[in-house]
């Protein structure tokens, strides 16, 4: 009897230890996440691997604490990277070149690519069965902001596909903000437009979908993160977990289906049903929108410099070399 109550005292005693053992190791902190603030030029669904990185926990596998900063216009990005007012910018690509080219010392880097074309549709207001670059002809188009990517990716594509600008009303006086709501009241027969604006637009019966800018326009690193050179020399840890993390929710689009992703994101957008979310995301998997791998070649970094050289917004090429880091990128 006796030997049976040690026995059970000892097996109560080893449970209180393991209990306070368990009690100890759920307590004990975490390792510290590293602070990384990301300026995003827009919020957008384009953007969906972003989110999925978030989400999905990405970020914090890699060991950082992501916060996405909304900082409208690729100009104002630009400015919080270079004013450590953010350490990572997410911007269009061509922004570090206009940074590089004026003369700036502690220029920005491009380190990690994510979509790969550009995310806005043509909108016409009258139905074509079979849509060409041809039908633009004399018509007023709504390109957007002058000297941003979506206008000067269209104007390419229109020049390359044998249309000059000025054989067409090309419009770039309409602030980007506004120009849903000049198609709508009359303007124009066709407006470039980005999610989900286009398929409001088509929902509402004020206009069709007919072509895709970023398949007209190619393939160019269309928006990818950067960070200054001196912030990337010293923390080389966080651009290397921060382009792990991109490359797994790249990863993510490409191994699912839009309305899996979609309901990965969807506290993301609250404002839009599920339904037009998927549809959504399922546009951009139409067109590839989305890299495969977050690596920037020199041969799609040259073209983004030939889009803008066509505009007239570039005088000279910046250096593939000093602007791109592939070091923690896979091909």
């Amino acid at each position: 009897m006796l030997f049976v109550k040690k026995l059970i005292y000892s097996i109560v005693f080893l449970c209180l230890i393991a209990i306070v053992i368990i009690i100890i190791l759920v307590n004990q902190p975490k390792s510290e996440l590293k602070k990384v603030k990301v300026a995003e030029v827009t919020h957008s669904i384009f953007y969906a691997p972003q989110y999925l990185a978030d989400s999905l926990g990405y970020y914090e596998e890699e060991g950082l604490d992501v916060e996405l900063v909304l900082t409208p216009g690729a100009d104002k990005v630009t400015a919080a990277v270079l004013s450590d007012d953010v350490q990572i910018g997410f911007c269009g690509s061509e922004a570090t070149i206009y940074v590089y080219n004026n003369g700036e010392k502690d220029y920005l880097v491009n380190f990690s690519a994510l979509t790969k074309k550009d995310g806005s549709f043509l909108v016409s207001r009258k139905k074509y069965d079979n849509f060409n670059i041809a039908d633009l002809k004399g018509k007023h188009i709504i390109a957007g902001r002058k000297g941003g990517m979506p206008a000067m990716t269209l104007e390419y594509a229109l020049n390359k596909n044998g249309v000059q600008t000025d054989e067409v009303n090309f419009d770039t006086s309409i602030d980007f903000a506004a120009t849903t709501g000049a198609f709508i009241g009359g303007t124009g027969d066709f407006v470039s437009l980005f999610e989900p604006s286009a398929l409001q637009l088509e929902k509402q019966g004020y206009g069709y979908v007919v072509a895709s800018v970023g398949e007209l326009g190619g393939i160019v690193p269309y928006t990818a993160y950067n960070a200054k050179k001196s912030y990337i020399q010293k923390n080389p840890e966080v651009i290397e977990g921060f382009t792990t993390a991109t490359q797994k929710g790249l990863d993510y689009v490409h191994n699912h289906s839009a309305e899996e992703v979609a309901k990965k994101i969807v506290d993301y957008f609250p404002d839009i049903s599920m339904n037009d979310l998927t549809k959504i995301v399922q546009r951009y998997m139409d067109i590839d929108a989305w890299f495969d791998s977050t690596y920037i070649t020199e041969k799609d970094f040259d073209h983004i410099q030939e889009i803008i050289q066509n505009s007239g917004e570039l005088d000279k090429k910046a250096p593939y070399n000093k602007l791109v880091l592939t070091k923690y990128s896979k091909k």
